[in-house]
């Protein structure tokens, strides 16, 4: 079993990052990063990943197959062990929490 060290960890959390950078919203056209719906991205030593996330609301139409396409984009890291996605609604998601560069695609600046 691999250990990794304080900085690989970090690496590997960069690379998860890039990779949520891919997955998009279905109804947006901004990925679910920049929309921030990604609340915290945890690597284990072990290179588990744990990552904390939201929906834009509870009944979002890909409730159920978003945590899924993230959890299996991200085991497609060779660094990546096994990925797990936890959705919260604390706090609930708003515009807010959209980075300036999804305001500014979506219009909003």
């Amino acid at each position: 079993m691999t250990e990794y060290t304080e900085k690989q960890m970090q690496k590997i959390g960069e690379d998860i990052v890039d990779v949520l950078k891919s997955i998009y919203d279905p109804e947006i056209p901004v990925d679910i990063y920049e929309l921030g719906l990604i609340y915290d991205v945890q690597v284990s030593t072990e290179g588990d990943a744990k990552i904390l996330m939201t929906l834009t609301s509870p009944n979002c139409p890909v409730a159920e197959s978003l945590p899924v396409e993230v959890e299996e984009k991200c085991k497609t890291l060779p660094e990546v062990d096994s990925a797990e996605v936890e959705i919260t609604f604390d706090p609930p998601w708003d515009r807010d929490m959209m980075s300036e560069e999804a305001k500014l695609e979506l219009g909003m600046l």
